[in-house]
């Protein structure tokens, strides 16, 4: 089964590159742009048919090893 992790970072912490993009952006000319955040996406394909067993699985990765929980949120798409 094929999982997506989704992890970006929580609100108010600095996005480093959100903000270099978003600069990069208007310096294009694109001046209607007025935020950007980055964060990553994690395709995970598990040998299980179970949504549920799928879902706390990734769930467990992501407290382990794919999310800093004290920085970023995690969000999984089954």
């Amino acid at each position: 089964m094929k999982v997506r992790v989704l992890v970006s970072l929580k609100p108010g912490v600095l996005d480093a590159q959100g903000r270099a993009i978003e600069h990069a952006l208007k310096d294009l000319g694109y001046a209607q742009v007025q935020g950007v955040r980055t964060g990553k996406q994690i395709v995970l394909d598990l040998a299980t048919d179970d949504a549920e067993s799928a879902r706390a699985l990734a769930r467990e990765l992501c407290e382990k090893l794919l999310a800093n929980p004290v920085i970023e949120q995690y969000e999984i798409l089954v």
